[in-house]
């Protein structure tokens, strides 16, 4: 897999592999997500391809306290081959660049795949409540 940031080109592919691994959510508007992250950091939007095609994604920030990764995903059939770890430590790479001194992320607490695959790589559950407040509406959600 090679992992690259980015492209405007990608969206598609971007979207149509967060459906697929179940990261979409009715009331967040995947292409608004996107426009959102080129704003800001938009070379820590990551995609992995394989053979031209695009199989892996991982949105990765950097606040100057903590860094953090959102939608990282790989397609079904490449799981299994070290892409999502190779996704991670890439987004690791790049925070530490970055001089970012933890590295924080969400999982739901229903996805018990992500969650063992984070702690495969090292990651452990903090002990913290994740809050949060939609401050935007996304038009039709």
């Amino acid at each position: 897999m090679k992992i690259r940031p980015y492209r405007h080109h990608d969206e598609q592919a971007v979207i149509a592999l967060w459906r697929t691994c179940g990261l979409t959510r009715p009331w967040n508007d995947s292409g608004r997500d996107i426009a959102r992250k080129l704003t800001e950091q938009p070379e820590l939007f990551l995609v992995g391809t394989h053979a031209d095609m695009l199989v892996g994604t991982a949105m990765v920030g950097f606040d100057g306290h903590r860094g953090w990764i959102n939608y990282l995903a790989v397609a079904p059939e490449f799981q299994g081959r070290s892409f999502g770890r190779q996704l991670v430590q890439a987004a690791e790479r790049l925070l530490i660049e970055r001089g970012c001194p933890k590295l924080n992320l969400q999982i739901r607490s229903s996805n018990t795949q992500a969650i063992a695959f984070y702690r495969k790589l090292g990651y452990a559950q903090d002990d913290v409540v994740s809050f949060g407040r939609r401050l935007i509406q996304d038009e039709g959600n």
